[in-house]
């Protein structure tokens, strides 16, 4: 998906030494003071995150961003944050992605016009049910414009229990996406039965539907998935507790069931950077989940030994590396010229109220 201001970084940047980036970052970041904000996400890398007046997960971010007075907001994550800042932000105010190329898989996953046809499909077959839509975070706007116009919520990894509370407390039935597998661990550790989950498969003919399964299902999951956290296995954990014994081993509940369920700990970036910082010296400490977040963590604690669960298999969110100094410094230069994210109106509006529900959820 496209962002709705793109803006290409000059070779003139591209050129300039690390240095001289930090020097212009710095000098603009002054003159703006406080009506100038940079959000770094977790899994930026390091030389971007060293300039975030605010570091968080996509939950942290968005409660932090709702309730900033800058004039212009700098967010350094990819397109659905910044979005997601945008709806949330005042008229007066301008959110910048600082690369705009720099997109969502996942997110792509749930496309507007297959998310329309399947609620479709699901009036056809469940007549009269009350079905709760909740989009994890990680997802376009006018995902979570839908789920704003059909009674439903917005959640993120650190928060997805309590929108489950919320939703079941109002219908019968859960419709999640676009991450099948955060969506069947919050499941999971809420005791819904296996065979009360289904997975909707947007690929499928409908003709071919397990219409009875569906109709038995409490939650139903979209087949969506997360490049980088599906790559951890089982077997890394085995092999990893073989060779580090008394290693502890934490993990994103993105990654699958089967993974999560032989983890010492599952839970958000920010649980993950939580759990790290309080773990005793000397520690041993394997993560799944991306990469610029363990390596970030690494120089963070030195004191302990911090390893990427899966090895040398680069478990990197693309995405995300995309932002780099050159980036942030090219668009804090030129914050009155270029063009700031937008989000149409009609689409603001119930994607602020699926997003407003989440916040007044969680708290």
């Amino acid at each position: 998906m496209m962002p709705s201001a793109y803006t290409r970084t000059p070779d003139s940047y591209r050129a300039m030494s690390d240095d001289e980036l930090r020097d212009r970052i710095r000098a603009k970041k002054q003159e703006h003071g406080k009506n100038l904000v940079v959000m770094t996400h977790h899994y930026q890398r390091r030389a971007v995150v060293e300039f975030g007046d605010y570091q968080g997960d996509s939950y942290a971010l968005c409660k932090i961003g709702a309730q900033l007075d800058a004039e212009y907001i700098a967010f350094c994550g990819v397109h659905f944050m910044a979005e997601s800042a945008v709806i949330l932000a005042r008229p007066d105010q301008k959110v910048f992605l600082p690369n705009p190329l720099a997109g969502c898989p996942m997110a792509d996953m749930a496309a507007i016009d297959s998310v329309f046809a399947a609620w479709d499909e699901l009036g056809h077959h469940l007549p009269g049910s009350k079905i709760i839509p909740i989009s994890y975070m990680n997802s376009a706007a006018d995902l979570k414009a839908f789920c704003g116009r059909n009674n439903g919520v917005i959640c993120t990894s650190s928060n997805a229990r309590k929108t489950f509370d919320w939703a079941l407390e109002r219908g019968e039935r859960i419709f999640f996406f676009p991450d099948e597998h955060l969506g069947r661990n919050t499941a999971n550790a809420y005791e819904i039965p296996k065979d009360e989950l289904f997975v909707w498969d947007f690929n499928l003919n409908p003709a071919k539907r397990d219409v009875e399964a569906l109709k038995r299902a409490k939650v139903i999951l979209w087949k969506g998935y997360c490049h980088v956290h599906t790559v951890f296995q089982p077997h890394h954990i085995q092999q990893m507790r073989q060779e580090h014994p008394g290693v502890k081993i934490v993990v994103h509940p993105e990654c699958t069931e089967e993974l999560v369920a032989i983890a010492d700990s599952v839970g958000s970036t920010s649980h993950i950077v939580k759990y790290v910082a309080e773990q005793p010296a000397g520690s041993v400490i394997a993560i799944g989940t991306e990469l610029n977040l363990i390596d970030r963590l690494a120089h963070m604690h030195p004191d302990k030994t911090i390893l990427e669960l899966a090895g040398n298999t680069c478990a990197m969110c693309v995405n995300m590396y995309r932002t780099t100094l050159n980036d942030l410094a090219y668009t804090l230069d030129n914050l009155e010229t270029i063009k700031p994210m937008s989000v149409p109106d009609d689409v603001k509006v119930h994607a602020r109220i699926a997003l407003e529900r989440m916040l007044a959820i969680t708290g």
